[in-house]
């Protein structure tokens, strides 16, 4: 039954642009679906579309306590541009503060075991938390941002969340995003015009070289092969 139903929504997103793709997602679920926003490059192209047409789409993100003061800033420069709230999830404290008394601060350098656990707590959990209730969310992913997300559909089945997931600019380059949001004048991150191409926590990103991958900032001491935090965990 779920297969069918994704399979009929990669069936009617043929040739449709993202911005269809978000209406007949916002039309088939209602207030069943949410967007959860990184703040990152291709999100603020998201919000863009589902703020001018006015979609009833609740758009939230994850404060993980470790996030760059540039990323705070777009969240306010974004709500006052489109006139919208964007709903802001946060760690379980006392989760937090066992993590870091028991592993250190920083405890993510140390293993890839550490830093899922960070990631788990400051993010998936929040994640869980704020698709309660939804049936579908809408993410930014793009085909070629990373090796483990060459094979997606638009449409895909979320077996970690239990629900469907969106990826309405999968098949954007990255140059495509970046026209657009000079054309429309979307406000974005600043970290961008630094040399930081994907943007996370702080500490787990760096600025990268011209010509790098573009995901090569983010846990750059870990093989690319497994740079997810889990939020887009294949299963």
């Amino acid at each position: 039954m779920i297969t069918e139903k994704v399979n009929d929504l990669n069936q009617q997103f043929k040739g449709k642009t993202s911005f269809e793709v978000l209406e007949r997602v916002s039309a088939a679920f209602g207030s069943k679906i949410r967007f959860a926003s990184s703040m990152g490059a291709e999100d603020q192209v998201i919000i863009h579309l589902i703020a001018r047409a006015g979609l009833p789409i609740e758009i939230f993100t994850l404060d993980t306590g470790r996030m760059f003061s540039e990323t705070y800033e777009l969240i306010e420069k974004t709500e006052a541009r489109y006139g919208i709230k964007i709903r802001m999830m946060f760690p379980d404290a006392t989760q937090v503060e066992n993590m870091v008394n028991q592993k250190g601060i920083n405890l993510f350098y140390k293993s890839i075991e550490n830093r899922k656990l960070c990631c788990n707590i400051r993010k998936i959990q929040p994640l869980q938390r704020a698709l309660q209730g939804a049936e579908a969310w809408i993410a930014g992913l793009r085909r070629e941002q990373s090796p483990t997300r060459t094979d997606l559909n638009i449409a895909v089945w979320d077996q970690g969340n239990g629900l469907i997931k969106i990826n309405p600019l999968l098949e954007w380059s990255e140059k495509q995003v970046w026209e657009f949001i000079k054309e429309n004048k979307i406000p974005y991150n600043a970290l961008h015009d630094k040399g930081y191409p994907s943007i996370g926590c702080q500490p787990c990103t760096r600025a990268v070289m011209p010509g790098e991958d573009i995901r090569s900032g983010r846990w750059w001491w870990e093989n690319p092969d497994t740079k997810e935090c889990g939020l887009h965990a294949r299963k």
